[in-house]
C-alpha cells in the first residue's frame, strides 16, 4: 500500500510556466501557489498554517523564500504568491535560514517543551520543524505562560492552549471548510487563544479533522488521547464504510487494537476529511460488546436463552434448518436480508448461496430505506462530476449533514468556490438550504410531479404544494444548465415508499435524457452489494432472471425459478408465515425497517432466525442462532462507494474471539450444503469470479487497486445499464384535515455503532415532533408542549420542536431517536398521511 501523504492534491499542468527553483528551471500550473510548485519539484518549502485545502493566510511566515519576479530578491511567503513565468525562487539562501530559525525561536518563547507526553510528539511538525530548521537551543530563560489544561472545546476535541502557536488552521477549517464557526480568536496580543463561546461547545459533526491538522499538540482527541506514541502504531490505509461516501481513510493500530482512524487526501472523493462519526467509529471496532463466539437458543418459549456453542454446532444447526425450509417450502422459504456493509467480496458470496446454491431470489441488501436497484441504471455520475465548477444540480436528496456528510463538503464548496447552481427539492429544508439557489418543499408523495413540471416548462401553477411563483424562479435557476444537469436522487423521506424516490428520479430522466444521476444512499456499501446480486429480481450485474438465467446457469449451480420480493415484500411474506428462515446479514429489521410492526411480527411468526452481526442487537436476541462476524479493519477486501467507485478495504487487526469474515460464512454453508466447489474460494477468487461476469466491472485492473496511482479506486462502468421507468405509486390525494409525516435519519442516532462508541453516545439528541411555525400557530401552542402524532396504524408522542425548515402540512420525526415514528408508518402506504393534537 503506498504511504501517500495526507495532505496535498495532484495538479494537472494545463497552462504551464517555468520558473527556477534553487537554479534548476521547472514547469509549473500558471496560478498555482510556490509552495505547492515546489514541494512537487522535490523543494520542500516549512509551513505551519497553510493547508491545500484552505485559503491562505500567511500567518506563521514560516515559509518566507526569496522570490525574484524581475526586481530583485524578496523576503516573501510562499503559500500567498502565486507563480509566474521567468520567477525565481530561492529556498535555502542564507537570508532564509535565518528567518526560519527566528520564527521557530520565536514560537517556542512559550511553547512548552513537553514532547514526552504530547500526543503530537513523534509526528509534530513544530518538533520537526525545530529540529531542521530552528537555532538547536533557546534564548528565552523567562517563564512560560501557563493555561488550564486541558479545556473541552467538545465531547470529543481536547484542548491545551499553552502549545497553541496561533496558526489559524483550525479556525478556518471551522469557518471556511464547515461553515460551522464555534471556535475563534479570542483575547489580544500575548494572551490570544483559540477557544468557543460560552455554552457554545464545538459540537461540529467534522470537529476530530481538526485535530489532525493541528500542526502541534494544541488539539488532542479524547479517544486517542495518551493511548499510544507514533512509534508504536502500524498503519494501512483503507476506505471508511461508516456511510457509503467511501473516504480513504488510514488505519492505526497498536499490539492488534485499532486506536485511531485519520483521513487521507483522496481528491475525487473526501479531500482527506472525515466526519466525526467515521473517524471516531474505531472505538466500536474494539468495543468490549463485540460477539465473540457463536449462540444457539436453547429452550422454547419465553423462557428459552442464547448459549454460547461450536461453530460447527452452529453452522450444522443453520444448514439444517436451510434443508428443512427447502424440503418444506422450497427456495421461496428462505429469505436473506442486509448485506450493505459487507465487502463486495463478501456480499458476492452470499449471492451466490442464496440464489446459486439455495434457489431463493428472496434476497434484499436495503431494509426498505433505501433506493431501488433500478436508480443504479440512470446514468451514472461521479462526485467529481456533479461537484464541477459552473455545473447545474438538482437535489433530490436527504440532508446530506446527516447521512453523507462528506458529500455535504463537497457539495458546499462547489456551490460557493465553484459557481455551481444548486436547486433543492426535499420534503424539508436540509443543511443545503442555505447554498441553494432555490429550494422547493413540495407535499411528501409528490416530487415526481414538481420534478416534471420543474424540467418539462410546466411552470404556471401551483404543484404539490409549492407556489407557482417558486416554481418559476427555480426553473430560471435551473435554466442555464440542462445541458450539464447533474441529478442527486436520494431517500429523503422514509415514511413514503421507496418508489416515490424511484419516480421522482424517472421524472427527470424522461424531461433531461441527457442528464447524469449520482445515487446516494445511507449505508457504506449498498451499491456494491446491489451489483454483486444482493437485491430481488436480478443477478449480479443488474442483469434481470430472465435475461441472465443461461449465464449465471452455467456460473452457479443453481438459479432462482422465480423473482423474489424487496425487504417490505420479505417481512410481509414472513409475517404471514411463508418464510421458515430468515438469514440477517448485518441487519437489525426490529430497529431499521421502517414498519417496525411489521418487522416484529415477521421475527416472531418465522421458524429460524439466522442473524450474523458484530453486537447484539434488537434482532439477534430473537434469533435462533447469532454467527459472530468480522468488521472494518479486520478482514481484506473491497468496497464500492455512492458513486460507483471500487476502493480497497484492508485488515489492520484480528477479529475478537472467534468471529469470522462474512463471505467465510457463507462458503461454510454452501460446503454443509452440498456445495463443494465454493468451500475453496477466498476474497480473490470471489472477486475474479465476479468481475468475469459482469459487464461493469470488467474494465477495472483490480490489482491496480493496491498502487499508489489508483489507491483512490477505480469507477465503475456507469453507463452499463438500462433504465426501465417503472409504474409510479399511486398517491393519494392530501386531507385538508391531515399533515404527512416526513421521518427522516440524523448521524449521531440510536444505532448499534454510536451506541459503542462511548466518546460520541452522549451526542444522541433526543426525539421530537418537529411543526413549522405555521401549523405551531394553528394549534396555538409553544415549544416543548408534549403532542400526539396519530395515524391508520398507531400513535406516538413526543414534545414539540419548531424548525423553520419544516414546511406547513408537513410533521417531521427522526428517525432512530427516542420518539419512534414506526407505530404510525405501514410498509404497504405510498405515504402517511397523520393528525396531530396536543396530548
Amino acid at each position: 500500500m503506498s504511504d501517500r501523504r495526507l495532505e496535498g492534491r495532484r495538479v494537472e499542468i494545463t497552462d504551464p510556466v517555468t520558473i527556477t527553483v534553487n537554479g534548476r528551471e521547472v514547469t509549473a500550473q500558471k496560478g498555482e501557489l510556490v509552495i505547492d510548485a515546489c514541494e512537487r519539484n522535490d523543494a520542500y518549502i516549512p509551513r505551519f498554517c497553510y493547508h491545500p485545502r484552505m485559503e491562505p493566510v500567511g500567518m506563521c511566515r514560516m515559509c518566507l523564500v526569496e522570490i525574484d519576479t524581475g526586481r530583485g530578491p524578496a523576503l516573501q511567503p510562499s503559500c500567498m504568491i502565486p507563480v509566474g513565468a521567468d520567477m525565481t525562487v530561492t529556498t535555502d539562501s542564507p537570508a532564509v535560514a535565518k528567518v526560519q530559525d527566528g520564527i521557530i525561536e520565536y514560537l517556542l518563547i512559550n511553547h512548552p517543551l513537553d514532547c514526552p507526553v504530547c500526543d503530537k510528539g513523534g509526528e509534530c511538525p513544530l518538533q520537526d520543524q525545530s529540529m531542521a530548521y530552528g537555532p538547536g537551543e533557546s534564548r528565552w530563560v523567562e517563564e512560560k505562560r501557563h493555561y488550564e489544561k486541558p479545556i473541552e472545546l467538545s465531547a470529543t476535541v481536547l484542548m491545551d492552549r499553552e502549545r497553541c502557536i496561533l496558526c489559524d488552521r483550525c479556525t478556518r477549517f471551522a469557518s471556511e471548510v464547515t461553515d460551522d464557526p464555534l471556535i475563534h480568536f479570542i483575547d489580544r496580543g500575548a494572551n490570544t487563544q483559540v477557544n468557543t463561546f460560552p455554552g457554545e461547545p464545538f459540537n461540529s459533526y467534522f470537529s476530530g479533522n481538526t485535530v489532525q491538522i493541528c500542526p502541534v499538540g494544541a488539539l488532542t482527541a479524547r479517544p486517542y488521547r495518551f493511548k499510544a506514541r507514533p512509534w508504536d502504531l502500524e498503519t494501512t490505509e483503507s476506505t471508511c464504510t461508516a456511510c457509503s461516501v467511501g473516504c480513504r481513510m488510514t488505519i492505526d493500530s497498536s499490539r492488534d487494537q485499532v486506536l485511531r482512524f485519520n483521513g487521507v487526501d483522496s481528491d475525487p472523493v473526501n479531500w482527506s476529511w472525515l466526519c466525526d462519526k467515521g473517524r471516531f467509529s474505531f472505538e466500536a471496532v474494539a468495543s468490549e460488546d463485540r460477539l465473540t463466539e457463536p449462540l444457539m437458543r436453547s429452550g422454547s418459549g419465553a423462557g428459552s436463552t442464547l448459549a454460547p456453542a461450536r461453530w460447527n454446532v452452529a453452522l450444522d444447526a443453520a444448514a439444517a434448518a436451510i434443508r428443512g425450509a427447502l424440503d418444506s417450502r422450497g427456495p421461496a422459504g428462505v429469505a436473506v436480508l442486509g448485506g450493505s456493509n459487507l465487502t463486495n467480496e463478501s456480499a458476492y458470496a452470499w449471492a451466490r448461496l442464496a440464489k446459486g446454491v439455495i434457489g431463493t431470489d428472496q434476497v434484499d441488501a436495503q431494509l426498505g430505506d433505501g433506493l431501488p436497484a433500478e436508480v443504479f441504471d440512470l446514468p451514472g455520475a461521479t462526485i467529481d462530476d456533479v461537484c464541477a465548477p459552473g455545473g447545474t444540480v438538482l437535489y433530490l436528496g436527504p440532508d446530506p449533514k446527516e447521512e453523507l456528510p462528506v458529500l455535504f463538503l463537497r457539495l458546499k464548496h462547489a456551490v460557493l468556490n465553484d459557481g455551481v447552481t444548486l436547486v433543492q427539492v426535499t420534503p424539508t429544508g436540509t443543511s443545503l438550504s442555505r447554498y441553494a439557489a432555490a429550494s422547493l418543499h413540495p407535499r411528501p408523495g409528490e416530487t415526481a410531479a414538481l420534478v416534471a413540471a420543474l424540467l418539462g416548462g410546466a411552470a404556471g401553477s401551483d404543484v404539490g404544494g409549492v407556489p407557482a411563483a417558486q416554481l418559476a424562479a427555480a426553473a430560471d435557476a435551473l435554466a442555464g444548465g440542462f445541458s450539464e444537469l447533474r441529478v442527486v436522487v436520494g431517500r429523503a423521506n422514509l415514511a413514503e415508499s421507496p418508489a416515490v424516490a424511484l419516480a421522482a428520479a424517472a421524472a427527470a430522466f424522461e424531461a433531461r435524457p441527457t442528464a447524469r444521476f449520482l445515487p446516494v444512499v445511507r449505508r457504506g456499501n449498498t451499491r456494491g452489494a446491489v451489483l454483486a446480486g444482493l437485491t430481488p429480481g436480478r443477478f449480479p450485474g443488474g442483469v434481470t432472471l430472465d435475461d441472465g438465467r443461461d449465464q449465471w446457469g452455467s456460473v452457479w449451480p443453481a438459479v432462482p425459478e422465480q423473482a423474489g420480493g424487496d425487504a417490505d415484500a420479505i417481512l410481509a411474506a414472513a409475517a404471514d408465515g411463508k418464510i421458515d428462515v430468515l438469514i440477517l446479514l448485518g441487519a437489525d429489521p426490529l430497529v431499521d425497517a421502517r414498519d417496525r410492526s411489521l418487522a416484529r411480527r415477521a421475527v416472531a411468526a418465522t421458524r429460524t432466525v439466522i442473524a450474523l452481526d458484530r453486537f447484539a442487537t434488537e434482532s439477534t436476541a430473537q434469533a435462533a442462532i447469532v454467527l459472530p462476524v468480522a468488521g472494518i479493519a479486520e478482514c481484506d477486501g473491497t468496497t464500492t462507494n455512492l458513486e460507483g467507485r471500487v476502493s480497497t478495504l484492508n485488515a489492520r487487526v484480528t477479529a475478537p474471539g472467534t468471529a469470522r469474515a462474512d463471505w467465510m460464512v457463507a462458503a461454510d454453508l454452501a460446503e454443509l450444503l452440498g456445495c463443494t466447489a465454493l468451500a475453496d474460494d477466498g476474497p480473490a477468487e470471489l472477486w475474479a469470479e465476479l468481475q468475469a461476469n459482469v459487464a461493469a466491472l470488467a474494465g477495472l485492473d483490480a490489482a491496480a487497486l493496491y498502487t499508489a496511482d489508483d489507491a483512490d479506486g477505480l469507477v465503475v462502468d456507469l453507463d452499463a445499464g438500462t433504465f426501465v421507468a417503472p409504474a409510479p405509486p399511486a398517491v393519494p390525494a392530501p386531507n385538508a384535515y391531515s399533515s404527512r409525516l416526513v421521518v427522516n435519519r440524523v448521524l449521531y442516532d440510536g444505532g448499534s455503532t454510536v451506541a459503542h462508541m462511548p466518546s460520541s453516545a452522549s451526542l444522541v439528541r433526543d426525539g421530537a415532533v418537529v411543526l413549522g411555525p405555521d401549523d405551531v400557530a394553528t394549534l396555538d401552542v409553544q415549544a416543548g408542549t408534549r403532542l400526539t402524532v396519530s395515524s391508520p396504524h398507531g400513535s406516538v408522542s413526543g414534545p414539540l420542536v419548531v424548525s423553520a425548515h419544516v414546511p406547513k402540512g408537513t410533521v417531521l420525526i427522526h428517525h432512530a431517536l427516542s420518539v419512534d415514528p414506526s407505530p404510525l408508518v405501514s410498509a404497504a402506504d405510498p405515504v402517511c398521511d397523520v393528525r396531530v393534537e396536543v396530548a
